[in-house]
């Protein structure tokens, strides 16, 4: 494991997580989203679609600091295809 893929893991990390802390900051500043608002709840969906994709990007993060990206990737491709990917 590099520290290049830990520090930059880390700091997409740390973006997620500003996403989820301000979400309320980013629906003032860039309004709501149709699509949220519509599936995700009628007030506050887009709120929540702000908070998933923050945790979405944490995750992401977490598995570039630790190098496991290319072994997650690979298992939700066995698992969405069935086959052994090597």
């Amino acid at each position: 494991m590099s520290f290049g893929n830990f520090f930059a893991g880390i700091l997409i990390a740390a973006v997620g997580y500003l996403l989820i802390w301000k979400s309320e900051w980013l629906l003032n500043n860039f309004g709501r989203i149709g699509w949220a608002e519509k599936h995700l709840g009628s007030e506050g969906g887009s709120r929540l679609m702000y908070k998933l994709i923050g945790t979405i990007i944490i995750i992401a993060g977490f598995l570039k600091a630790t190098n496991l990206s290319e072994t997650f990737i690979k298992w939700v491709a066995s698992a969405i295809f069935g086959a052994k990917i090597q």
